[in-house]
């Protein structure tokens, strides 16, 4: 006999995530009129383009996480609906305002179009699996996003002399990744609320270790890639690259205790409440705040 389609909900819902979490559409726009330097940030060759990297990804990234989450909205109890809601809008100005980010990587010489064809021949091979293997992925991604978002908010190196709103720009996304960053997870939740904790846990671990060598592979070829374009090439800029990453100010480095943390048996994004890093920021977003619904 069937469960009650409410039970179901019910029993989807019991999560970490906090009871008193509000997702909120910030509604912002950066890098609107101001003259910044080709190396942007604090005038680091690496730094630059490892941020331009990331960025590059992030107007089609973004659409596959919509479309995935979206794929499993149907049967949501009205609170995980409403965060799927706010999340969408969340990312869809996320990809609008990374489009105006990168287009000024573009102005100043940058040809990112390589990075963009590697991430749409990826996303092109993905649409012939189960869909369940796409919220899988970005479930994956996303806990990298919130990592990444982590970090940039919680350690002020990363962005540190970047010019004009630019690191605005970045901490604005950060405190929304750290804030929706129980979503995906959420949805996989009630997406797989009749499998076995096994089964959920197998697909999820071997999901990250794929989802974290494309990336670290993918993001570092892309760096070099952007720093050949400076001239900048050879097993020297190789090593300053690892350097930044691991060392200072550090990236992979000190996510890496996150990362280990998705492996554990019933581990959520929101065993760590880290939402006073939002509130350290959200005076910055106060004048353009609109509602989630």
């Amino acid at each position: 006999m069937n469960a009650p389609s409410t039970l179901i909900a019910e029993e989807s819902r019991k999560t970490p995530t906090p009871d008193n979490l509000e997702i909120t559409v910030r509604n912002r726009r950066f890098g609107r009129g101001i003259e910044v330097r080709r190396w942007w940030l604090g005038g680091d060759p690496v730094g630059t383009a490892w941020m331009n990297a990331l960025s590059a990804t992030f107007p089609r990234g973004e659409a596959f996480f919509i479309e995935s989450v979206k794929a499993f909205r149907d049967g949501a109890d009205p609170r995980l609906g409403s965060e799927i809601r706010a999340f969408v809008k969340q990312e869809i100005n996320h990809t609008r305002e990374h489009v105006a980010f990168n287009r000024m990587a573009q102005d100043h010489g940058y040809d990112i179009d390589a990075i963009d064809a590697r991430v749409a021949k990826l996303l092109a091979e993905l649409k012939s699996r189960p869909v369940i293997l796409n919220l899988a992925a970005t479930m994956a991604l996303e806990h990298f996003t919130a990592m990444l978002g982590h970090e940039l908010l919680d350690n002020p190196a990363y962005l540190e002399g970047a010019d004009g709103d630019l690191g605005d720009l970045w901490r604005w996304h950060s405190a929304e990744e750290v804030e929706h960053k129980g979503v995906a997870y959420d949805t996989w939740l009630h997406a797989t609320r009749d499998w076995s904790r096994f089964r959920r846990w197998k697909v999820k671990s071997l999901m990250m270790l794929l989802v974290t060598v494309r990336f670290i592979r993918h993001r570092t070829q892309d760096t070099m890639e952007l720093l050949a374009q400076d001239g900048l090439t050879g097993w020297k800029w190789r090593f300053k690259l690892a350097k930044y990453l691991l060392v200072k100010p550090g990236f992979i480095r000190r996510i890496l205790p996150g990362w280990l943390a998705y492996f554990m048996p019933g581990f959520h994004p929101w065993d760590e409440d880290n939402r006073a890093l939002i509130k350290v920021y959200e005076g910055d977003f106060e004048d353009a705040l609109m509602p989630a619904k």
